[in-house]
């Protein structure tokens, strides 16, 4: 038998013990604990301040969109009093001014010969500067709603089983993007490949895909360098009308850039309904001050603690901005997204905070 080593002293033997075992599920049994020992629930502190997690951190992660902004679609037209009456004034305010017009000249004439020879040649070079803005007003117009146009036979050839109402669209689209120099290599693209494919769906995707996606790019480089001159303009700006004023002449440029880039150009009165489609989509989705959920976001997130308020504002109406270049967007583009992916608010907001968005991945503070 092998001893152990004097030097290590023997393991002190310990007496075997009972432990009593207390089933749960018998609910006869009941235990009684003290009120202190009682659970309860973590109660939270009075406050507005609403914490995000990180999967729906802005700041964590831009590419998720905060909240998708509904697809911006024109109003429809239609007769309304308010038109019959503008018409019928016009009419009568143009009456009056022929009247007076007619009354000048001749009283011009009774004076001297070329007071009246001069007020006609004036008369003469005003009415054909009116015919030339009616005409470049119609033309924008009609541009517009050749857009609109390719949009609804885009919906209606998809449906198709024969690819002749698809091909007839895709000539159109070439047609209208054909000043645009990005669509020369889609536009060749699809030539080639207009013989190959039959389904309706798959041409279409495929002009979208070859004549808008460059145009896209461009589309979504017009939106974030508007989106950060706002946020930088309104940041140092001292004065709040400064910030109005600035916004709105950024949203008209962007909306009017947004137009040409995709084939609309519109005139005047194109623009100023444009303009108002866009502002109508806004306010009826309520997305006209970029919402209550990203606010609280932010500032649940601590952007108040790593930002001054001016900065802050700022970030608030680039996504503004970015908004309105969205719906911009989708009134102008000739297509609606199927193939290409819709921007929406969290591609830009990564742009707009590069700094604290590479913090917040690296896990800094």
């Amino acid at each position: 038998m092998i001893k152990p080593p004097s030097d290590q002293p023997p393991h002190p033997r310990r007496a075997p013990a009972a432990f009593a075992y207390d089933d749960d599920s018998d609910p006869s049994r009941t235990e009684t604990r003290p009120i202190d020992a009682i659970s309860r629930k973590p109660a939270s502190f009075s406050g507005d301040v609403v914490l995000t997690s990180d999967e729906d951190d802005p700041f964590i992660n831009p590419d998720k969109d905060i909240a998708p902004v509904p697809v911006a679609l024109p109003r429809k037209r239609g007769t309304s009093f308010g038109k019959i009456a503008l018409g019928a004034f016009g009419v009568l305010f143009s009456l009056a001014f022929g009247l007076w017009t007619d009354s000048l000249i001749r009283n011009l004439f009774t004076r001297a010969d070329w007071l009246g020879y001069a007020a006609l040649t004036a008369l003469g070079i005003g009415i054909l500067a009116v015919i030339a803005m009616v005409i470049r007003e119609t033309a924008g117009m009609m541009r517009l709603a050749a857009v609109q146009t390719i949009k609804a036979e885009a919906e209606a050839a998809i449906l198709e089983t024969r690819p002749a109402k698809a091909r007839a669209l895709v000539k159109s689209l070439e047609h209208l993007l054909a000043a645009k120099p990005e669509t020369a290599r889609g536009r060749a693209t699809l030539k080639a490949a207009e013989t190959d494919i039959i389904d309706a769906p798959h041409l279409v995707a495929l002009a979208e895909r070859e004549l808008l996606a460059p145009l896209d790019r461009q589309a979504r480089s017009l939106i974030l360098n508007a989106s950060k001159r706002v946020s930088i303009v309104t940041a140092v700006s001292p004065r709040a009308i400064v910030d109005l004023l600035y916004v709105l002449y950024e949203a008209a440029k962007l909306i009017r850039a947004m137009a040409d880039l995709y084939g609309g150009r519109p005139g005047t009165l194109g623009m100023l309904r444009l303009m108002r489609d866009v502002l109508a989509h806004l306010a009826v989705t309520g997305s006209i001050a970029v919402g209550d959920s990203l606010v609280q976001q932010v500032l649940g997130h601590g952007l108040a603690s790593k930002l001054s308020a001016r900065l802050g504002e700022g970030v608030i109406n680039g996504l503004m901005t970015a908004r309105i270049g969205i719906a911009a967007m989708d009134l102008c583009r000739p297509l609606a997204f199927r193939a290409l992916k819709r921007p929406g608010i969290g591609d830009f907001i990564g742009d707009l905070t590069p700094s604290m968005t590479q913090r917040d991945k690296n896990g800094q503070t």
